[in-house]
This record gives structure tokens, C-alpha cells and sequence, in this order.
């Protein structure tokens, strides 16, 4: 919930979800990971630092993927790779019970290779 003066204002649950999604893509989480793929690990071209930039940056969501922007499409390296937002518990065990909630959520965003989907 956002508070701005006297005027209280509620974010839609999709919208929530969407902006701590958004924080950690752009690098501005602390709860949560990136990590890749042994796929994506293999690509002689890697730059950790490209990488990073285009998730950072990216921005063509559409219906299909959905209000909560927790996937994506990037071309890199000339190699087609998607990247996918799960939430988990705290301790990585279970899905998480409230992904709109960052103090019980811990997000993994995944970037693989297209082939690996």
C-alpha cells in the first residue's frame, strides 16, 4: 500500500509482485538470485556484465507473459535465451505462500537457453 499525503492508495496484487519482480531483474533486490544455466554457462561470448544490462533494461512484456513481467525474451551472443521469476520460501524449500510479500519470498530469476525451456 502507498501512502502519498492523506490519500492512501492500493497497488494491485499483480503490481506489487511485478515491481519486486522488476527489482531484482534491474539489480535493486536483495531477496533474491540470477542465475544461469550450464546452457547458457557454455556460450563461448558470455559478458556477465551485457547480460546483466539487457535484463536490467528490458521491456517488451505482452499479455502472454503475463501482468507480473516474470519472463522474458533476449537475444544475445546469437543464441535465443528466456529468463523465467519462481518464488520460494525463504529457505528454498517451497513456493513461496505470498510472492507479493517480499519478507516471505525469496525470487530466483533463471536465464537459459531457449532449447532448455
Amino acid at each position: 500500500m502507498a501512502d502519498h499525503g492523506n490519500i492512501t492508495k492500493t497497488v494491485p496484487r499483480a503490481e506489487q509482485i511485478a515491481r519486486l519482480n522488476d527489482e531484482l531483474r534491474q539489480g535493486k533486490s536483495t531477496s533474491g538470485t540470477i542465475t544461469i544455466t550450464r546452457g547458457v554457462q557454455g556460450i563461448t561470448a558470455i559478458d556477465a556484465a551485457q547480460l546483466a544490462s539487457e535484463l536490467a533494461s528490458y521491456k517488451d512484456f505482452d499479455p502472454d507473459n503475463g501482468p507480473e513481467r516474470d519472463f522474458g525474451q533476449l537475444s544475445l551472443w546469437g543464441h535465443d535465451l528466456l529468463w523465467k521469476v519462481d518464488y520460494y520460501d525463504k529457505q528454498l524449500e517451497y513456493g513461496s505462500e505470498d510472492p507479493a510479500d517480499p519478507t516471505v519470498t525469496h525470487r530466483v530469476l533463471t536465464v537459459m537457453l531457449a532449447s532448455e525451456w
